[in-house]
């Protein structure tokens, strides 16, 4: 079975597609930046493998998630841009959206947990949003969008579960395969599954025989039981640095691509996040937040066998306030 009927076959809703990602590079095209592919001697050395990292960090706002939110502002029409959109994250969506909403003229409404770094918060006001904050642990964000959503007109573009959104993050995977050529292994980091479901249409149509891996902290390992049983599973919110993945659950579209499309999902601890941070910072001269280093943290630690492998690893982002970072790493 090809990998675009196994798709259609795992879900009734109609799901992204290769043809979407291909479209959403169009969109994006000279506003998101076009990040390098990096590869680093020390990193080949201690895993035995051939690594290439794609660093979002070094993407527009810090993250990847640029990527997504402006190709599904782009894709709303005139009314509903005038209208405005809504949108709820830990930061770096929350962020997208703002910057796009701005570069594009439309009004932006972010709902942002009480806890969430304080520089992604800035970011976001800085960028033109309006932050709204929640408890993560007592509040339902989605329940809060969907009533703002509903009282404000405003279209409502949550940070993963979204065909546009998941489109344009599967760009990074385009241009990494296209830049450095075909891989054994895929890592990609994993929070509500966005990136990764791009990253697996991508993979799938340019590498075909190249092995997705999502790779998510082992606090937050819903993504990892919902693979295994085969049915999203839903948990309590996790405590762990990487911010950015601490989703409870996987998307009703992100969800049954990373179903059909996906080798396996795989977990690293804190302790791996901050030895990958400190990695960076030190060998590579670059700041990337504890969610950013998931999937790289998969690979030096042995998650997944790498040696002799050509591997291909998604650095997700780089927001993280200076104090945390220099907390983390000390």
């Amino acid at each position: 079975m090809t990998a675009a009927a196994r798709i259609e076959a795992a879900s009734p809703l109609v799901l992204p597609t290769y043809a979407d990602v291909e479209t959403a590079a169009g969109r994006i095209r000279g506003v998101a930046h076009h990040t390098p592919a990096l590869t680093s001697r020390t990193a080949d050395e201690g895993t035995g493998a051939s690594l290439v990292f794609k660093p979002e960090n070094l993407q527009r706002m810090g993250a990847f998630k640029f990527r997504g939110g402006y190709n599904a502002i782009s894709a709303l029409s005139p009314e509903r841009k005038k209208a405005g959109v809504l949108t709820f994250s830990s930061g770096n969506h929350a962020q997208a959206i703002a910057l796009s909403g701005q570069l594009l003229g439309v009004p932006t409404t972010i709902i942002m947990p009480q806890d969430a770094p304080a520089a992604k918060v800035a970011a976001t006001r800085g960028y033109g949003g309006e932050v709204v904050l929640y408890d993560r642990y007592t509040q339902d964000r989605l329940d809060i969008g969907n009533r703002m959503a509903a009282e404000r007109g405003l279209t409502l573009i949550p940070p993963y579960d979204h065909p546009d959104v998941i489109a344009g993050q599967g760009t990074a995977t385009r241009e990494l395969i296209e830049d450095a050529g075909p891989f054994d292994i895929l890592l990609v980091c994993l929070g509500g599954g966005g990136l990764l479901a791009g990253a697996a249409l991508a993979a799938k149509a340019l590498n075909p025989a190249c092995k997705v891996y999502g790779v998510e902290p082992e606090a937050g390992n819903d993504g990892q039981q919902s693979f295994r049983s085969g049915k999203i599973v839903k948990i309590a919110v996790p405590k762990t640095i990487a911010d950015g993945a601490q989703t409870p659950f996987l998307g009703d579209y992100t969800f049954p691509i990373i179903q059909a499309l996906v080798e396996d999902i795989l977990t690293v601890s804190d302790a791996q996040l901050v030895e990958a941070m400190a990695f960076f910072a030190e060998r590579m001269k670059m700041v990337v937040e504890p969610t950013g280093c998931l999937a790289a943290a998969a690979a030096f630690s042995g998650a997944v066998p790498v040696a002799g492998k050509r591997v291909g690893v998604i650095i997700s982002g780089g927001n993280v306030d200076l104090a945390s970072f220099a907390r983390f790493i000390a």
